[in-house]
């Protein structure tokens, strides 16, 4: 092999290995399912447009790389059954309101303006089925708190 054709076989491995590592994303993702939530506090209903993460592949990945995020939308976590919940922000840049939430569909903990990319571990505090996480912030501007009902297709019904 000459010296050109050797190169070019190094360069094109790189630039595949460049790519691997820095895409957020690859050819196998496909659009997470989309469903209206409603979070009822004493004062409102808040309606919000989520992802629902629902495979061990789409909770792991959740909003890692997102870079924005529109007002009124979030990502909602489903789990088979109920219990502790530990999340993180590890390549995750947006700050996030992480919304912890039990199997009857109440919330048992919120976790406030987490930082982006930390490694630090979230806990649940409380056992969960569902969390569900909103642009950082949204839960103190729009009053919602601990013991609020959210609803969706993906949580059972009041």
């Amino acid at each position: 092999m000459t010296l050109i054709a050797k190169t070019l076989v190094v360069s094109f491995a790189l630039l595949l290995v460049s790519l691997a590592v820095h895409t957020p994303t690859n050819a196998l993702d496909v659009p997470l399912r989309v469903e209206e939530l409603t979070v009822e506090t004493s004062d409102a209903n808040h309606l919000f447009q989520v992802e629902v993460a629902e495979t061990d592949h789409e909770r792991s990945r959740g909003l890692m790389f997102r870079t924005e995020m529109a007002d009124n939308a979030g990502m909602l976590f489903v789990f088979s059954k109920e219990g502790q919940r530990y999340f993180w922000m590890k390549n995750t840049p947006l700050p996030l309101d992480i919304i912890f939430i039990n199997r009857a569909g109440e919330i048992v903990h919120i976790a406030k303006e987490t930082v982006p990319f930390s490694e630090t571990v979230i806990p649940s505090e409380k056992p969960a089925k569902y969390v569900l996480e909103l642009n950082g912030g949204t839960t103190d501007e729009l009053g919602i708190s601990v013991g609020d009902h959210v609803s969706a297709p993906s949580l059972p019904p009041k």
